[in-house]
């Protein structure tokens, strides 16, 4: 079996001992007995469309802003808000709400995500004012946050050996195809202006979509037991959501808001707090109790180099996807929409390399990892080279967002895997909080950081005088974020070295 694909969860219908991280031996949960198995083909269409819906409800809402400032009459900073209200709530609450799943049932946690989810949509998609609909997107956020976490644990506890493989193979195509579509959709639904509707379309497509998932989830999702009486470690909750908040928030709002005092003050702040928590988990772990992150699950090698290069292969592609949609609609002048079909071969060269990986020897799997790392860091640079004086790029741009589509397939699909191969089935919810949250924070970072760099260059008046950036000098702005993109791709593929070392 592929180094990684094994797993250490029984067969269906046993229950076997199984070894821990911490060398204690318990028993396994048991699976569905021959006969009852769920239906995987049916509950991974569930998990798969959740993701899918929620994922690109973060992307969805970013070509509808102008609308939206419009219509809501809106000052910059609340559009700001009204996008990054749901990523804030989501990532502070992703870890808690694998927690809630292990102790409440990871379906019964799945469906009230869902379900609030669902009727958060339908409130953003009916606000009558900024406010509300910041509020109504806080709300959706944390529905997403109590969903999501479910699904590496359902995936975890459904699929074994090559089965889950496949699956989080899936998961990883749905994440980088979601951002994409979200980016067509958005324009799409926004030019359409359905009924005089506007941008209102864009969330409530998530109520009629919701409902029909809810359904299927209740039919469905496997009817299980909590699998932990973990308490909720309160605060670990509240030291970690205000880490996060304090490295988040000024991430998001800092280049909308030029910058001032309180950012660079709140991320100055953030790596204490970051201590602060790691102190408060040890100090509940001596007295006993349950701490939001278990120390075993931060020293599986595996997890903690997987997540590291997930890490940086989704904060380059998320920074230049975001400033690569930003050249093509401010700096060529592109809609919306074709600006999002631009993003097709992207797309295509990630379900290629996410459901291709599997077929390579498996003794490639982490040496493939690298490359790939290698293939997408030459895609940014390829495109950056490419467009650099301004031009359309031609039959070779197509070329290129493949290469760099094949290099994110090759690398995100086989980390998930590698990151979950060799976590105790008790912990699998609290590898999972943190897999999750990974990606997340990546992704707010990457456009951050990345995003940035670009919005900074590209800034920059064109030769006439103009108001607007002129093409050239955003080319010149996306070339010099492919350069840091890139070598952050490229640290991505070390963050693997110990493993390959390890494994020769």
């Amino acid at each position: 079996m592929s180094e990684l694909t094994q797993d250490r969860i029984p067969g269906p219908g046993r229950l076997s001992a199984v070894e821990s991280a911490d060398g204690v031996t318990r028993n396994a949960p048991p699976a569905a007995p021959k006969g009852k198995r769920p239906q995987h083909t049916g509950i991974l269409l569930v998990v798969l469309g959740a993701v899918f819906m929620v994922l690109l409800d973060a992307t969805v809402v970013n070509v509808a802003t102008p609308t939206m400032r419009t219509d809501l009459d809106t000052t910059g900073s609340a559009l700001q808000l009204i996008v990054s209200g749901y990523t804030i709530s989501y990532a502070a609450l992703l870890i808690t709400g694998a927690r809630l799943g292990a102790r409440h049932g990871f379906r019964t946690v799945f469906l009230t995500g869902l379900a609030t989810f669902t009727l958060a949509s339908l409130g953003c998609g009916l606000a009558p004012a900024a406010g509300v609909l910041i509020a109504a997107r806080v709300v959706q956020g944390i529905g997403a946050g109590l969903m999501v976490p479910q699904i590496y644990s359902l995936i975890q506890l459904t699929f074994e050996g090559p089965a889950r493989a496949r699956a989080l193979s899936l998961y990883a195509t749905v994440i980088a195809v979601a951002v994409v579509v979200g980016q067509v959709a958005g324009g799409l639904l926004v030019s359409a202006d359905l009924f005089g509707t506007g941008w209102r379309p864009v969330f409530l497509i998530n109520v009629p979509v919701g409902l029909a998932l809810l359904v299927a989830a209740v039919r469905l999702l496997p009817v299980g037991t909590p699998r932990s009486a973990k308490g909720l470690d309160l605060p670990g909750l509240v030291t970690l959501t205000a880490a996060l908040l304090l490295l988040v928030v000024p991430l998001v709002l800092g280049h909308e808001q030029h910058w001032p005092l309180w950012t660079t003050l709140c991320l100055a702040a953030s790596a204490p707090m970051f201590g602060v928590f790691v102190l408060v988990e040890r100090g509940v772990a001596r007295r006993g109790g349950a701490p939001l992150v278990p120390g075993r699950v931060l020293r599986s090698p595996d997890l903690v180099c997987g997540a590291a290069a997930l890490f940086f292969g989704m904060a380059g592609y998320a920074g230049f996807l975001f400033s690569f949609s930003q050249h093509l609609q401010s700096g060529l002048g592109e809609s919306a929409t074709r600006a999002g079909l631009a993003f097709v071969p992207l797309a295509l060269g990630v379900a290629t390399g996410s459901l291709t990986w599997q077929k390579l020897p498996a003794r490639w799997h982490l040496p493939m990892i690298a490359a790939a790392s290698a293939l997408a860091a030459a895609g940014y640079l390829g495109i950056g080279c490419t467009l650099r004086a301004g031009g359309q790029g031609g039959l070779v741009l197509p070329a290129l967002q493949l290469l760099w589509g094949l290099g994110l397939g090759y690398t995100t699909s086989p980390l998930l895997t590698l990151a979950l191969s060799r976590i105790d089935p008790a912990d699998a919810s609290d590898a999972s909080g943190v897999l999750t949250t990974v990606p997340q924070l990546a992704q707010v970072v990457g456009v951050a950081a990345y995003g940035s760099i670009f919005l900074a260059l590209a800034d920059r008046p064109g030769t006439a005088g103009a108001a607007a950036p002129s093409a050239v000098a955003s080319a010149q702005a996306l070339y010099a974020t492919a350069l840091p993109v890139a070598a952050g791709t490229l640290l991505g593929a070390l963050a693997i070295l110990p493993l390959l070392r390890k494994r020769r």
